[in-house]
């Protein structure tokens, strides 16, 4: 594509937006300068198409209603890589921010409709050559930015447990494709909460990682300094499994450390829990919209833990009731600046872009607004005031606190090898109606990232189990770890798992009961 040079009349509508102040002889004299320069992006261009990859020729398809009960597919296809590996005849959905190439990627908004990849991201990659089968893009909800699922333009995804009800977002058709156990396994995304909230709402195993282990290229970008991937499994094995096929350097992420190592996270669960430290958070429970109920089968959660050997303790970290509102700023107008005005990547950092994507999403929410959810505009309703007004200087305050928030936690993991806490404060919700009022929709949105934002923002691994069952649903504990010792997070998951029998799963009949 030769890009079309500026006109006078194009550089003085830059000019005005900057106040500059030029004359028409000012912008005259500028206008060749300006178009002179504009011959290093035709260069980069054409030096681009030459490296740019085409496009795979994969089948897929958008599944009929009576094939798609739960609402949790937004395409199904079949890919497959390797023929061995530890994955071989395993299944997986991709959550929909994930590039898998030549199979579309809306990312649960109309602003992202018809867009299909290039390359697959890292994670995809991994799994294939580990001999996954990718099944299918699995719905999440609007730009990511729900904790409840019911944002996504393919419509709302159902809790297996019962179809009523949110199966929690923003990976929210990985939750329930899994729980439902239409797949093995899938992959989520996390920046407030979103592999830990689905899998506390739908009964699953969810694991955050810890900040950088597992690459991030080729999913679609929030913020750069709060953004995670990783699985979700039925069971905490299997969430090893596939964590260890997921992780380790890529070369292509800035958010991982040149020095970083990947443990064998199915070996270290071989290794006996008893003796473990547990210290259980007292800012964790007892929140103004916490149920009771959800506090006490997680404390009862604890005392199983207990039982198997482990030792137990509350601990107080007042430092975790101060962390949503670090994560509130960070991520209101980081997301503001990155994934809307920067076009999901923004700029100035190292790593592979995916220039296709920013144009097109770039060019297409530009074109219509108002297709953006009602969560994503008082988003940016709230970060873009605050940006016009103060320019970033509260994303830089909370940034430059973020070291504080850390180190509270890791004084508190000083004392003990892991923290737990309720991983939702509540369970999930009625699912709205299509017509339900702003003020609601937003609400069961952002409500149930109470206790797991401050972990994207800290970037301690954290892993949700089911805890137990309240009223007939499932309700999580989150099991939480030093920096990049994951292993330790998983055996005191799976030690729990092991004391309960294994967790349940809900009856097949709920599941096509929609």
């Amino acid at each position: 594509m030769s890009l079309q040079p500026p006109d006078e009349s194009a550089i003085t509508a830059v000019a005005e937006s900057y106040g500059f102040g030029l004359h028409e002889a000012d912008v005259a004299s500028f206008a060749p300068l300006v178009q002179g320069v504009l011959r290093s992006w035709d260069a980069v261009e054409k030096l681009h198409d030459q490296v740019r990859p085409k496009v795979p020729e994969r089948a897929w398809s958008r599944p009929k209603p009576a094939d798609n009960p739960l609402g949790a597919w937004y395409v199904t296809c079949t890919v497959t890589g390797s023929d061995e590996g530890p994955l071989a005849g395993r299944t997986v959905a991709v959550k929909d921010n994930t590039a898998v190439a030549g199979v579309p990627m809306m990312v649960g908004s109309a602003t992202m409709t018809g867009f299909v990849p290039r390359r697959d991201a890292t994670i995809v990659s991994r799994l294939l050559d580990a001999g996954a089968t990718i099944a299918g893009k699995a719905v999440c909800e609007d730009l990511c930015t729900s904790g409840g699922s019911h944002t996504s333009r393919t419509g709302p995804v159902r809790n297996p447990w019962d179809p009523t009800r949110t199966s929690g977002g923003s990976s929210s058709g990985s939750a329930a494709l899994v729980a439902a156990g239409i797949v093995d396994f899938a992959t989520g995304g996390d920046q407030a909460g979103s592999i830990r909230i689905p899998a506390s709402f739908s009964g699953i195993v969810g694991h955050k990682p810890t900040y950088g282990l597992v690459p991030y290229t080729g999913a679609f970008p929030v913020d750069f300094t709060i953004d995670h991937v990783g699985p979700m499994t039925r069971t905490v094995a299997d969430a090893a499994l596939l964590l260890g096929v997921m992780a380790g350097r890529d070369g292509h992420d800035p958010r991982q450390p040149a020095d970083l190592a990947v443990e064998d996270y199915v070996g270290a669960l071989a290794r006996p829990a008893d003796g473990l430290r547990v210290g259980v958070v007292s800012e964790g429970f007892g929140h103004s919209d916490s149920t009771a109920a959800v506090d006490d089968t997680v404390r009862a959660a604890v005392e199983i833990l207990r039982a198997a050997g482990l030792t137990v303790d509350d601990v107080s970290i007042p430092w975790h009731l101060h962390g949503k509102n670090l994560w509130i700023v960070i991520n209101v107008e980081g997301s503001t600046a990155q994934m809307v005005d920067g076009n999901g990547y923004g700029l100035s950092q190292r790593g592979l872009y995916d220039p296709e994507l920013m144009r097109f999403y770039g060019t297409k929410w530009r074109e219509d607004g108002s297709q953006f959810s009602e969560v994503v505009k008082f988003m940016l309703l709230a970060g873009r005031h605050m940006l016009n007004r103060h320019h970033g200087m509260h994303y830089a305050m909370a940034r430059n606190l973020v070291p504080r928030l850390r180190a509270a936690y890791d004084e508190a993991l000083d004392r003990y090898d892991v923290l737990v806490m309720p991983t939702t404060p509540m369970q999930a919700s009625i699912i709205l109606a299509a017509d339900a009022p702003r003020e609601e929709v937003i609400a069961r949105a952002v409500e149930p990232v109470t206790n797991t934002c401050p972990l994207d923002v800290s970037g301690h691994p954290a892993c949700s189990v089911p805890a137990g069952l309240v009223n007939g649903l499932p309700t999580g504990m989150m099991i939480i770890g030093k920096h990049f010792d994951d292993a330790t997070v998983l055996r005191v998951a799976h030690t729990f798992e092991q004391a309960i029998g294994g967790f349940p799963a809900p009856a097949a009949a709920t599941v096509t009961s929609v």
